[in-house]
């Protein structure tokens, strides 16, 4: 097997892969083993309560934060904002950490859901349900790839400190809005977001350690500053 397979093997595909069964762990969790436990005796009423508070604006405001997660947009400002990276940047490192997060957590999300059978809460639904479990939250896993995988490469070019908080601020509240509407709207119990919270993030963190950490080679070791293949002679050779 080649280095890179095995980089990948151990960086990615290993990490992905636990956390696709600590997801699996916490809807069985959350379904079976301690469905009739505290808090998760309560979410129904969360859900109740957000229903009964509803109204025209926040109704409207719920929109535009559940539709900034939507399916077909996360796919079409993933593939703009890559494109935006690779053009200006001129490399693929960052491209490909934001696709790979995005990827990750989109498959982890979708079986989990074919693993985990739980129903959506029951209040009446603003938005028309996929045919997957609410375990866990697509919406708010996606955006939490996405946007906060946004926010950690706008801070890493960031100069100052107050930069990078203002865009951690503006683009980890995007996440945040999401969970919470997602509930509103009658879509998904507290738990759901809470564990999409955890895929999504997760998942950033998996990528950010594996394509934009620069002390990891890929392939073939870095040679000596100044060495290039060329210059590297066999043990052993005359020297002149």
């Amino acid at each position: 097997m080649s280095d890179v397979a095995v980089q990948i093997a151990r960086r990615i595909l290993l990490p992905v892969a636990l956390l696709f069964s600590v997801m699996v762990a916490l809807g069985l969790l959350v379904t079976r083993v301690l469905a009739k436990t505290w808090p998760f005796t309560v979410e129904d009423t969360v859900n109740r309560e957000l229903a009964a508070h509803r109204s025209p604006g926040w109704n409207d405001v719920s929109l535009v934060f559940s539709t900034l997660a939507s399916t077909q947009l996360i796919v079409v400002v993933t593939v703009l904002v890559a494109l935006v990276l690779r053009l200006v940047l001129h490399r693929w490192r960052e491209p490909i950490f934001l696709c790979a997060a995005v990827s990750a957590q989109a498959l982890i999300f979708l079986f989990t859901t074919m693993a985990i059978d739980r129903r959506r809460p029951a209040v009446e639904h603003m938005d028309s349900s996929p045919p997957t479990s609410s375990f866990p939250s697509g919406h708010t896993s996606a955006a939490m790839a996405l946007y906060v995988g946004i926010a950690v490469l706008l801070a890493l070019r960031a100069r100052s400190t107050p930069a990078k908080v203002t865009w951690w601020a503006l683009l980890v509240l995007v996440p945040v809005g999401v969970a919470v509407t997602r509930m509103y709207r009658g879509m998904h119990h507290p738990s759901d977001v809470a564990a999409s919270f955890l895929n999504g993030g997760v998942c950033v963190a998996i990528m950010a350690r594996a394509v934009l950490d620069r002390t990891l080679t890929w392939g073939r070791a870095k040679l000596p500053v100044g060495r290039s293949g060329d210059d590297v002679k066999p043990a052993g050779a005359a020297a002149g």
